[in-house]
């Protein structure tokens, strides 16, 4: 049996005097989709930088595919996980191809230049995220919902099998939205890859998770498949609001009150 894609041993995670996750236990097998939920300053992002080796942790262990994360090199764990932050910067011109066209590589040498193979996986992303057409278009021109979308593709091209999102929709349209989370779905269940990604919209989570973290102020986590994390009650007593659980055309809602 393989190992979890990433693991989590009595993980803590503390911001200055703050503790945000104490004693966090958390197993993401391949074909699985998580949702990071939890209120902002909860320790989403902390988690997910934590996860990718931008920060230690305060307590106990992470590994990645079965492996203490600290002792991956830098190049095999790019290979094994791929992230991409809530806020990027395009610090010089670049065509949209060439900036997708990063994510391949950790699989080149030092000196090695893209190929074809990284052209033709780097044009694939682009289709899945609906920029086809858009490969010589300067970065630096493009519209914040378009350089998202260019970033969602590098970490396509990069074709790792554990992929760390943080709020990977949150400039995007409701067409784009529902178009990278069903793909992300897909990649989990057609080719076997783990998901994880925050999102602030609980409707989402409901729709295109399979399972939840549920990060409260009180530093504990809920865990576990979609249905038994998303409750009125658990989410109520995370985010401090009010909250209706109601089906409609065949969906789970979640409504404030």
């Amino acid at each position: 049996m393989n190992p979890p894609l990433l693991e989590a041993q009595d993980l803590s995670l503390v911001v200055g005097t703050r503790a945000l996750v104490r004693g966090m236990r958390f197993r993401l097998n391949a074909g699985e989709v998580w949702c990071l939920l939890g209120p902002n300053g909860s320790g989403k992002s902390t988690f997910l930088h934590t996860a990718v080796g931008l920060r230690e942790p305060q307590g106990g262990a992470l590994r990645l595919a079965g492996r203490i994360l600290a002792d991956w090199p830098g190049a095999a764990a790019a290979r094994q996980r791929a992230f991409l932050p809530q806020n990027f910067h395009d610090p010089f011109s670049a065509s949209v191809l060439e900036s997708v066209m990063l994510g391949r590589h950790p699989y080149l040498s030092r000196w090695q230049w893209e190929g074809e193979d990284e052209r033709e996986l780097a044009s694939a992303a682009l289709r899945a995220v609906d920029l086809a057409g858009f490969e010589q278009r300067d970065v630096l021109t493009l519209s914040g919902g378009e350089r998202q979308r260019v970033a969602l593709a590098a970490l396509l091209a990069q074709d790792a099998p554990l992929l760390l999102l943080d709020e990977p929709v949150s400039h995007l349209d409701l067409h784009h939205q529902v178009l990278v989370l069903e793909h992300l779905v897909k990649l989990a269940r057609d080719r076997a890859k783990g998901v994880l990604f925050t999102v602030h919209d609980l409707d989402l989570a409901a729709r295109f998770a399979s399972h939840a973290l549920l990060i409260t102020p009180q530093a504990t986590v809920l865990q576990g498949p979609i249905c038994e994390v998303m409750t009125e009650a658990a989410l109520q007593r995370a985010f401090g609001h009010r909250v209706t659980r109601v089906e409609a055309a065949g969906r789970i809602l979640f409504v404030p009150d």
